[in-house]
């Protein structure tokens, strides 16, 4: 089976795994919990952020690489690289309930806010393409012809995907949710790979591995605005949820850039394990979780010092990594709208968007 050409290649142990990270915040659940894809285990780590241990191991398909979780934090979707499929784990029971076939060598996968739809990138030159997901259905809706798709992002109002295309792309494309159309390109650095977009939305950061550089796109215009520079080889980028900094793993470098979003300057640095991969941030903002590739680790970061506090093992080659959401309620009618309504578990399920209008409109 041919594997994505480029840095998405991880050599351990004399073998080569094809390797390849999710904010609307509701969920059922009281803890925070982390999920890790390990590429080279072909399962999912779950890990207690209250202990920082490893609280149950998911068998999932072949080179496990992107995950990202359901607004509820029921559900989990994890690419499948050397599968060519997504497995869906349910968070209560870490077991897998359902694997959706996609494109070939699937990498990067983001849920839109409003829960309904995971969009996955097939980044196999035979492929091209994006695949959209039910999430009700677990079945493929459509497909999105883009060339060469890593890492995928949404807008927080879920109208907008932004997906990094690499190799000879050096660019963006801005899928519109509601069509599922390209509806523009932004041109950035050399091999774009990872993409995060601020609370607001208000801009999207990607790294570019070949530049060692950040640009930072204005969605409002789809334009580069700013280029940071960073580490060597950046790959993962995480946004805390404030929207004041950004997390940037650089794989050569085995560091963590931290990037002030007001003043797109680098203000800190993290040195973590070797080739890290993947960036998450908790809810609260006071750790930044790094999968590290060669250590078969998980790095935690204490935000307010910048240094790493702890040290999780996980299975081999661990590369995408999400954590739960915060627990809340909708407080904004517009919250509801494009099927919204479902997402929400707290302080209930909501029969239909009437329902979650009408509690909003009472909770005033």
């Amino acid at each position: 089976m041919k594997c994505f050409s480029g840095w998405l290649f991880s050599r351990i142990g004399g073998l080569v795994f094809c390797l390849g990270i999710a904010q609307f915040a509701i969920a059922a659940q009281v803890k925070t919990i982390a999920y890790v894809a390990n590429s080279g285990s072909s399962s999912v780590s779950v890990i207690d952020t209250t202990t920082n241990t490893v609280t149950a191991t998911v068998p999932v398909g072949l080179c496990p690489t992107g995950v990202a979780i359901t607004p509820d934090a029921t559900r989990v979707y994890v690419t499948n690289q050397c599968s060519n499929s997504v497995s869906v784990i349910n968070t209560a029971s870490n077991t897998v309930v359902a694997t959706i076939g996609v494109g070939s060598i699937p990498i990067g996968v983001a849920i839109t806010p409003n829960g309904v739809r995971a969009y996955v990138a097939n980044a196999d030159d035979s492929a091209n393409s994006v695949s959209v997901i039910d999430t009700a259905s677990n079945t493929v809706i459509a497909t999105v012809d883009i060339l060469l798709p890593v890492w995928i992002a949404i807008t927080p109002d879920s109208t907008r995907a932004y997906v990094t295309q690499s190799e000879d792309s050096d660019s963006v494309s801005v899928i519109e949710t509601a069509t599922n159309t390209v509806t523009a390109m932004v041109g950035v650095g050399r091999a774009p790979f990872g993409v995060a977009i601020t609370p607001d939305g208000t801009r999207a950061y990607v790294t570019n591995q070949s530049s060692n550089s950040v640009s930072v796109i204005d969605i409002a215009s789809n334009t580069e605005i700013a280029i940071v520079e960073v580490g060597t080889i950046p790959f993962g980028v995480a946004i805390n949820p404030d929207g004041t900094r950004a997390y940037v793993a650089n794989q050569s470098s085995n560091s963590v850039s931290v990037i002030d979003t007001a003043s797109n300057i680098v203000v800190g640095a993290a040195a973590v394990g070797r080739t890290p991969f993947g960036v998450a941030v908790t809810p609260e903002g006071s750790r930044a979780y790094v999968t590290n590739q060669s250590s078969n680790s998980v790095s935690v970061i204490d935000t307010a010092s910048n240094t790493v506090v702890t040290t999780v093992q996980v299975g081999r080659a661990p590369s995408g990594i999400a954590i739960t959401p915060r627990i809340a309620s909708p407080t904004l009618k517009n919250q509801c709208k494009n099927g919204g309504w479902r997402a929400f578990t707290v302080p209930r399920k909501f029969k239909n968007q009437g329902d979650c209008v009408s509690f909003v409109n009472h909770r005033k």
